[in-house]
């Protein structure tokens, strides 16, 4: 069952000269950031169609690779709190795309799985975020896409050993 799709009002030539004018001195950081607020919002109205929110989406994803993970991984996996994972997973569960099970060796452990909807969702699901890649990158070369890739993922790396390092420092 789909929603229609709301209509979003494309911005005028003018006010796109006036926004690239206005941060044609900004951080890279924050354009990351500009840019992270934009395709999240576009991937939501797509997602909106099938029923499930963003949070959904990043779960689905790492549960459409395996199903079966505690819920602790499940939060480790998707860089979030345990507590925000148990909420998200009862309103998913609610919707019947995962069940929960406790583990006979130890009761406090569950374990998330995928229902036959919830492995449903996926064609539809990835073909719609796929879709907001195509219109973030449209006029995009495919040089300057791998070049922003291969970038974005060093930056990913330098922040991570960055943390890890402050870190270990912090325990000494």
């Amino acid at each position: 069952m789909t929603k229609p799709r709301k209509k979003v009002n494309k911005p005028l030539p003018k006010a796109v000269a006036q926004w690239r004018e206005a941060l044609s001195d900004e951080r890279t950081t924050h354009l990351i950031k500009i840019a992270f607020r934009r395709t999240s919002r576009a991937l939501q109205l797509h997602l909106s169609e099938y029923s499930v929110s963003y949070s959904n989406w990043t779960l689905l994803r790492i549960l459409w690779q395996g199903d079966g993970l505690t819920q602790r991984s499940l939060s480790e996996r998707a860089g979030v709190s345990e507590p925000s994972t148990f909420t998200a997973l009862k309103a998913m569960e609610k919707t019947g795309y995962v069940t929960r099970q406790k583990m006979a060796h130890n009761s406090k452990e569950n374990r998330v799985f995928l229902t036959p909807k919830g492995a449903a969702l996926r064609p539809a699901i990835v073909s719609a975020a796929e879709e907001v890649n195509r219109v973030a990158l449209a006029g995009v070369s495919v040089e300057d896409a791998l070049t922003t890739r291969r970038t974005l993922l060093a930056m990913i790396e330098n922040l991570d050993a960055n943390q890890m390092a402050l870190a270990v420092s912090d325990e000494q």
